[in-house]
C-alpha cells in the first residue's frame, strides 16, 4: 500500500485548484485520505491576503505539531501564498514544518518530500513568470463529480495596495487555449456538468500561442460551445476590464451562467484611489448599468473593505449607497488588516480604530443581509433548472443545488440524482437560500 498525503486547503477557490495540481504531482508516491493521524505527509495550502487567514493558519501548525510529536516521521509542508511571504518564519518558529513550497514550485514536490525525508528542511518558493501548469492533470480528489475548477491564468498585474498577491503569485501569464480546452473535454468525458474558468482576474486573459489571439470573452465561448449542457461560470473579474464584449458573449450562451462577482471593495473615488482600483465610484456603476442592460437576468455579487486606510464615515455611507443603488444579491465582507510590504503598509497609516471598522463592517453586512433576502425573495414563484449538486446538509431528503445566478435551492430528493438538471418552482426564501419543488 501507498503511503498516505492528507492536504487541507485555505482560501479562495484558486488554491482549490493548485491542491489538485499537488496531489496530481503526487499522486504516483501518495494516496489521499481523509484524516491527518492516518498520514504520513500532510499539506496545507495556505491563503495570505488577510491577517485573520494566516492566524488560522498558525492555530492548525500548532494542532499539527502535537501530531508530529507522537509520529516523528511524519513531514508537514507548507503551500501556497503564506509559504512564498513567511518562509523563514514558517521554519523557524512553527518547529514542525519540513518543507515550504510557493504557488509556481509544485513540480519540485515530490523532490521536496524526498528532501524533507532525508532530514533536511526543503524550501522553494521562486515566482516564475512562465509557470501555469498547463499540461498537469488536476486529481478532483475532494469534489462532488459534478462541478470543477478549471485555472485559465496566474498570477496578477493590478497592484492593489492593499494586496499581497503580486508578491506572493507572481505577474500575469495566460494558460495556452488548448491546454484549457483539453482539461474541460476530460471533465466532459467524466461526467461533470460544470466548470468555473478561474484566475486573479480572469478579465485578462490573454493567449498569443494559438492562430489568433484569445481574449477571454472568446475563452469563455469556446468552452460554452463544446456542450449545451456544460455550464460555465468563472471567477473573478475586475470591474475595469468588464468589456461589453464579455457580456455579450454571457448574453448569447444559456450555458454561461449568470452570475457575475465583481468586487468594487469601496464605494468611495477617493478611498478606491487610495486602493488603486484603477476605477472611479461612477465608472463602477457604468459598469453595472451594463450588465443590467446586456444580461438582465444576472445576479451580481461583490467584495467589500471596511476601514481602509483614512476612511472616513462619509466614505463608509457612500459605501452603504453604493450597495443600496447595485442590490448586490450576496457579498465577502471582511475589516481591513495591513498586509506587510504592501504599497498600503508602507505609504499609508492604518488610522481607522478597530471599534470603527467593526462597527462600519457591521452595518455592511447587516445591509448585505437585507439586499440577500430581498433578492431572494424575487425568486420565490419563479421556476429555474437546477443542477444537483449534493444531499442538504440538514436533510438527507433533500439534494440541494445551484441556479445559473449562484442561488443555493434546497428540494425533495424524489427520482431525481446527483448530477442532474432539475426544474424546479421556488416556494420560500431565506436570506441565503431558496426553497423549492421540482416541476
Amino acid at each position: 500500500m501507498k503511503p498516505k498525503l492528507y492536504i487541507e486547503t485555505y482560501g479562495c477557490q484558486m488554491n482549490v485548484s493548485d491542491s489538485e495540481v499537488a496531489v496530481s504531482l503526487l499522486q504516483k508516491e501518495y494516496d489521499v485520505c481523509t484524516a491527518p493521524n492516518e498520514a504520513s505527509l500532510i499539506l496545507i495550502n495556505t491563503c495570505a491576503v488577510r491577517d485573520n487567514a494566516e492566524q488560522r493558519i498558525w492555530g492548525r501548525l500548532m494542532e499539527m505539531r502535537l501530531l508530529k510529536q507522537k509520529n516523528p516521521a511524519l513531514i508537514i509542508g507548507v503551500m501556497g501564498c503564506m509559504a512564498e511571504r513567511l518562509k523563514e518564519k514558517l521554519l523557524n518558529e512553527a518547529q514542525c514544518v519540513d518543507l515550504v513550497v510557493g504557488p509556481d514550485a509544485y513540480r519540485e514536490l515530490p523532490q521536496l518530500v524526498q528532501q524533507a525525508q532525508s532530514g533536511q528542511k526543503a524550501v522553494n518558493v521562486e515566482l516564475s513568470r512562465e509557470e501555469t501548469y498547463e499540461e498537469i492533470a488536476p486529481v478532483r480528489y475532494n469534489g462532488n463529480g459534478v462541478t470543477a475548477f478549471v485555472s485559465v491564468m496566474r498570477g496578477c498585474n493590478n497592484a492593489c495596495s492593499y494586496c499581497v498577491v503580486p508578491y506572493t503569485r507572481g505577474a500575469e501569464r495566460s494558460r495556452p487555449l488548448a491546454s484549457i480546452l483539453q482539461e474541460v473535454q476530460q471533465l466532459l468525458t467524466d461526467g461533470y456538468k460544470e466548470v468555473t474558468l478561474l484566475g486573479q482576474n480572469v478579465n485578462s486573459y490573454c493567449d498569443k500561442t494559438s492562430l489568433e489571439t484569445v481574449d477571454f470573452a472568446m475563452l469563455l465561448e469556446k468552452v460554452a460551445n463544446m456542450s449545451p449542457t456544460l455550464r460555465v461560470r468563472f471567477s473573478t473579474s475586475h470591474p475595469k476590464d468588464m468589456s461589453e464584449g464579455l457580456l455579450q458573449a454571457i448574453a448569447r450562451h444559456s450555458n454561461i451562467c449568470k452570475s457575475i462577482h465583481l468586487p468594487v471593495q469601496s464605494g468611495s473615488t477617493r478611498v478606491l484611489e487610495l486602493m488603486n482600483r484603477k476605477y472611479t465610484r461612477e465608472i463602477y456603476l457604468e459598469r453595472i448599468a451594463a450588465i443590467r442592460r446586456i444580461v438582465p437576468t444576472a445576479a451580481i455579487s461583490t467584495d467589500m473593505i471596511a476601514g481602509f486606510c483614512t476612511e472616513t464615515e462619509d466614505d463608509h455611507r457612500q459605501t452603504l449607497q453604493l450597495m443600496r443603488e447595485v442590490g448586490y444579491d450576496f457579498a465577502y465582507m471582511f475589516m481591513y488588516s495591513e498586509r506587510p510590504n504592501t504599497k498600503a503598509a508602507r505609504t499609508l497609516k492604518d488610522d481607522v480604530g478597530n471599534e470603527t471598522k467593526t462597527r462600519r463592517l457591521n452595518e455592511i453586512i447587516a445591509l448585505q443581509n437585507k439586499l440577500s433576502l430581498q433578492s431572494k425573495q424575487q425568486c420565490v414563484g419563479q421556476t429555474y433548472e437546477v443542477l444537483v449538486e449534493g444531499v442538504s446538509k440538514k436533510s438527507k431528503q433533500q439534494f440541494f443545488g445551484r441556479t445559473s445566478q449562484n442561488h443555493v435551492v434546497v428540494f425533495p430528493q424524489l427520482h431525481y440524482k446527483i448530477g442532474d438538471y432539475v426544474q424546479t418552482k421556488i416556494i420560500r426564501c431565506t436570506s441565503a437560500t431558496l426553497i423549492g419543488e421540482p416541476i
